[in-house]
C-alpha cells in the first residue's frame, strides 16, 4: 500500500476537510483530492462521506483511520528511542496523573526538573481515566492502584492515606471533635462518592455520611475540597500528600484515616532506555525522598 497516500489520508481524516489537511501538508486542494480518490480506487472502498460541513468517515475509513491512528503511534514511539539514544536530555515529556495529585504535588515541584534539564517540553495530563501507554497515550503515568497494562515497567513511590483536615480559624471558630459522633455537628467537605476516585477515599466517605452529617460540600476533586478547608467552609477529607505543602491544615479525629493507597510509577517497556523518562523517574524519586524528610521533620510520619 502507497505509504504517501495513507499519511495523506490520516491528515484528511484527522482534519475532517480536504483543506486544512492541505494546509497541514503544503499541498494543493486538488492534489489531496487526487490522492484520496486514488486511495479509494486502490481499496475499492469509499473512505469519506462528503457534505456541506466537511468530510466524515465512512465504515471503511474508520477501520483505515484506526491503522494509520496506530502507525502514527508506532511511529512517534520509534522516534522518540532514537532521540532518546543520545546523552541529551531534551524534548516532549507527556506525563498522566490524577487531577489531585498533579495539580496539588507534581505540578509545584516541576521547577526543580526545569532547573536540571531546560530544554524539556512536558505536557502534564491530568485526568482520572486510565490512559494506554503500550499506545502512547502518554509517555509516563503516575496512578493510585498498580497498573494492569502489560508491557509496562512499574515502580512503587509511595502510599497515601486520606485524612480529615480543617483550618485552624475554623477549628476555633466550631470546637475541634473528638470523635466521629461529632462530625454531626460540622460541615464535610469531601469528593462525591460517585466522582471517580481511589475506593479507600470513597470508604472514607461512605463511613462518615453513616453519622448523620448534617451539612455537606461535595466536590468532584481533591483541589476543590482543599479549596473549601482552607476557606473554612468545614473538615474535609483530603490526601495526607498535602500536609507538606499547607502547614496551616490541621488534622482532626487523628486515629480515623482510609487504607493506603499505593502510588505507582510506569512508563512502556520499549521507553526503557530514555533518557527523558529517566530524568523524570529520578527527580520524581528525589522529590519524594525530599518529602518524607520533611514530614519527619515536621513531625507528621
Amino acid at each position: 500500500m502507497d505509504w504517501d497516500k495513507l499519511r495523506i489520508f490520516h491528515a484528511v481524516a484527522d482534519a475532517g476537510s480536504l483543506t486544512h489537511a492541505g494546509n497541514r501538508l503544503n499541498l494543493s486542494q486538488s492534489a489531496v483530492s487526487r490522492q484520496i480518490r486514488a486511495l479509494e480506487e486502490a481499496l475499492n472502498a469509499t473512505l469519506f462521506h462528503r457534505h456541506a460541513r466537511g468530510l466524515i468517515l465512512t465504515e471503511q475509513g474508520e477501520l483505515l483511520f484506526d491503522a494509520t491512528v496506530a502507525m502514527s503511534k508506532r511511529l512517534d514511539a520509534a522516534a522518540a528511542r532514537i532521540r532518546d539514544s543520545e546523552e541529551e536530555v531534551f524534548g516532549d515529556l507527556r506525563v498522566t496523573t490524577t487531577f489531585g495529585f498533579g495539580a496539588l504535588w507534581l505540578a509545584p515541584r516541576l521547577p526543580h526538573l526545569y532547573a536540571k534539564y531546560p530544554d524539556l517540553k512536558i505536557d502534564l495530563m491530568l485526568a482520572e481515566q486510565v490512559l494506554d501507554l503500550p499506545m502512547r497515550q502518554a509517555d509516563v503515568a503516575i496512578r493510585m492502584k498498580e497498573p494492569s497494562q502489560a508491557d509496562l515497567i512499574r515502580k512503587k513511590l509511595m502510599t497515601v492515606r486520606m485524612r480529615l483536615f480543617a483550618s485552624r480559624t475554623y477549628l476555633d471558630r466550631t470546637g475541634t471533635p473528638d470523635t466521629v459522633k461529632d462530625m454531626r455537628d460540622h460541615r464535610l467537605v469531601c469528593q462525591s462518592p460517585s466522582s471517580t476516585q481511589v475506593s479507600a477515599g470513597v470508604s472514607l466517605v461512605q463511613y462518615l455520611m453513616t453519622n448523620e452529617i448534617r451539612s455537606l460540600l461535595t466536590v468532584n476533586n481533591y483541589f476543590g475540597v482543599l479549596q473549601g478547608v482552607i476557606h473554612n467552609l468545614g473538615i474535609g477529607i483530603l490526601p495526607d500528600y498535602l500536609v507538606e505543602d499547607f502547614p496551616d491544615l490541621i488534622r482532626v479525629i487523628p486515629d480515623l484515616e482510609s487504607s493506603s493507597v499505593p502510588v505507582f510509577l510506569a512508563y512502556p517497556e520499549e521507553l526503557r532506555h530514555s533518557k527523558r523518562i529517566e530524568a523524570f523517574r529520578d527527580f520524581v524519586q528525589d522529590e519524594i525522598i525530599q518529602h518524607r524528610r520533611q514530614l519527619k521533620k515536621l513531625g507528621k510520619i
